[in-house]
């Protein structure tokens, strides 16, 4: 077994307002600092109070749906989250790269830089760039279809981990007596040679204290199945009901069976839209009223949940009890107020009910996870 952890995993989207397009509107929304870092750190060590997993910021090439009623505008999530890392301690930081315009070279210093200003909490959440608004930006490549966009990105999970083990761990050996920093022979050429890449490496990077931080995707399409039951540690889903996410954690956990991998090293999470509220009919009203400012309110193609937090604490505990996801991301409607909500109401009662940690039992993302540390690939095989 590679895991030594049992308990609900649990993160946080810290995007805009909330995930409800209205959410800005709000009278406690701070929306006139939505791209200030001081409000993300703010937002990040709320979560860290409730010893969340990770929080997470998405990130696109393309603006937000069109519409002057809603946030349009991005900070890069994975700078954004390097300002957060200095100003927390135990809270795990997965931003939003994409895949299909970015040079994975480029996608594996980052990352790795993320891991080491962090101490080990950085993780990334990989995702392609399937619209022609994202492509014109580059003007490189046409839009391509699905398959081909994730086996690009799965190419690119590849380089981007044999770049993540191109240095051994002793590598820098900062010899003064004979003025050697560092140990050549114990840097590697990846020699990666695919259909979308060839690269010869080594990183520029040093190996980071998690060695391989924590790869997320989103996995609703077969193709995106096909690229996160092979390599990546979380796979996000989309679920309406328990019924069906425990169907897709069973086909991810199969598959990544059959591809040769431990199934418990792939992590399932669920995705859920969260308004919270004191009362049952207080969470449907302010549901409602944000809706009527809303003039094109969203299809709804995953969890949304409407009521108490001790309501949603029992739903999470059943869901992971049952199989049917190892946790959830949470997308809060309102921020800070749902995430608030979360960290003092859901959290206290997920604690009580056995199923979720009460402080973080060691220093990394992985820790949090109960992964251990993987030997280097390239070290192993000298």
């Amino acid at each position: 077994m590679t895991r030594t952890t049992g308990h609900l995993h649990l993160g946080v989207s810290l995007d805009g307002a909330g995930s409800h397009p209205a959410a800005w509107q709000e009278p406690d929304s701070d929306a006139g600092h939505l791209f200030d870092a001081s409000r993300i750190v703010d937002l990040a060590l709320i979560a860290e109070r409730g010893t969340l997993d990770f929080v997470t910021l998405d990130d696109s090439f393309a603006l937000q749906s069109p519409g002057t009623d809603r946030v349009r505008g991005r900070l890069d999530a994975l700078l954004a989250l390097a300002r957060v890392a200095p100003l927390t301690n135990g809270i795990g930081l997965v931003p939003t790269v994409t895949t299909t315009h970015t040079e994975p070279f480029h996608i594996s210093k980052n990352v790795a830089t993320l891991d080491l200003v962090s101490a080990g909490r950085g993780g990334w959440r990989a995702q392609v760039s399937s619209t022609e608004v994202e492509a014109t930006h580059f003007g490189r490549k046409p839009v391509a279809t699905d398959s081909d966009l994730h086996a690009e990105a799965a190419e690119v999970i590849e380089v981007v981990r044999r770049l993540w083990d191109s240095w051994d761990d002793d590598a820098v050996i900062r010899d003064q007596a004979t003025g050697r920093y560092i140990d050549r022979d114990r840097l590697h050429y990846v020699d990666f040679v695919g259909r979308f890449f060839k690269v010869r490496g080594p990183s520029i990077t040093p190996r980071s204290p998690q060695a391989q931080p924590l790869v997320a995707i989103d996995a609703d399409s077969d193709a995106s199945i096909a690229v996160a039951s092979s390599l990546a540690d979380i796979a996000v889903i989309q679920a309406l009901d328990a019924e069906s996410a425990r169907a897709r954690r069973l086909e991810l956990r199969r598959r990544a069976g059959d591809a040769g991998r431990d199934e418990d090293a792939l992590f399932v999470l669920g995705t859920v839209d969260a308004l919270f509220a004191d009362g049952t009919a207080s969470a449907a009203a302010q549901r409602a009223r944000l809706d009527a400012i809303d003039t094109e309110p969203p299809a709804r193609s995953t969890l949304d949940f409407v009521g108490t937090a001790s309501d949603f604490a029992m739903l999470a505990e059943d869901w992971f009890r049952s199989g049917a996801v190892d946790g959830f991301i949470v997308r809060p409607a309102r921020l800070p107020r749902d995430l608030l909500h979360l960290v003092d109401g859901v959290v206290p009662v997920l604690r009580e009910r056995g199923v979720f940690r009460s402080f973080y039992g060691g220093n990394t993302l992985r820790d949090h996870f109960g992964l251990v540390r993987p030997a280097n690939r390239f070290a192993a095989a000298r």
